[in-house]
């Protein structure tokens, strides 16, 4: 019963933002646009400021009152929202993480902060083209964007269905078995570059366009099957000849996650498979 009120106090705290945000939306946002240009550009306008803008910001603001205090089962969005499972993790250095993946066939995606790589991208999904560096959107975990991110194409398909991975670089405790209490995400700083990190991941798959349930931005579109994913890069690695050794940690029991993509839904087993690479000559930092 305690549960089931906080669940919904959080729930009534979101929705009260919401209505607020929309009532703002029509009455001060909307005239403004509405008395300076011609209707249809003001209410496309009035939709861009209130889905990228102002429900965003207070969303924001929300998980820095309620932020996470435990190893997340998955990544979220910018605005705080469920997003893409953790499901592997590799063990080595930034340089043998890069080199292991593109060896393995995967591209290390483009910044996407810049302004070419964004049209490009549109481009690419638009006109139907295969663009193999390009970027993935920032998800959050531990507080801050992915570090690293690298995409696999799928032959004859554009950017907007491919493979994708998300890392994050955290610390381990390699004296004890690895376990959710041995990994350290509190404590790992952005400057460490060189040292052997545990770089949990989040794998998915795009396919296709979809409306955000929450916002009506446009995203892509996550296939359900995420422990598929998981399994493609390891079998990937494995064929590059640079794995050392897997090891299995149990994040939670198996569960669904209601993407935050119109209709989207995803599955996954609640396992986050570790790969230890093996260290050469070619991959030491």
């Amino acid at each position: 019963m305690l549960q089931l009120g906080l669940r919904f106090v959080k729930r009534f705290a979101i929705l009260v933002p919401g209505i607020l945000i929309t009532i703002f939306s029509v009455r001060n946002v909307f005239p403004y646009f509405d008395n300076r240009l011609p209707q249809a550009l003001a209410i496309f306008l009035t939709y861009v400021v209130t889905a990228y803008v102002l429900i965003p910001a207070i969303i924001r603001l929300i998980r820095i009152v309620w932020p996470p205090t435990h190893l997340p089962l998955y990544c979220i969005t910018p605005d705080g929202f469920a997003s893409d499972p953790l499901n592997i993790a590799l063990i080595g250095t930034r340089r043998e993480i890069i080199m292991a993946m593109e060896k393995a066939g995967w591209y290390m995606a483009d910044p996407h902060n810049s302004i070419r790589n964004t049209a490009r991208h549109v481009l690419s999904t638009i006109m139907k083209w295969q663009y193999l560096t390009a970027p993935v959107s920032s998800l959050f975990l531990f507080g801050r964007k992915q570090d690293l991110a690298f995409q696999l194409p799928i032959k004859g398909e554009s950017s907007d269905n491919r493979h994708h991975v998300r890392f994050w670089a955290t610390t381990f405790d390699d004296r004890k078995e690895l376990h959710v209490n041995t990994i350290h995400w509190h404590k790992r700083e952005a400057q460490i570059l060189s040292d052997k990190l545990l770089w949990v991941g989040a794998a998915s798959r795009d396919v296709g366009i979809s409306p955000i349930r929450h916002n009506f931005q446009l995203t892509h579109m996550i296939a359900p099957d995420t422990n598929g994913e998981r399994e493609l890069i390891i079998s990937d690695l494995h064929r590059s000849g640079l794995v050392d050794t897997v090891h299995r940690v149990k994040l939670g029991e198996p569960y669904k996650l209601i993407n935050r993509a119109f209709r989207g839904q995803l599955h996954t087993d609640g396992i986050m498979t570790v790969v230890k690479l093996k260290v050469n000559a070619k991959t030491k930092a």
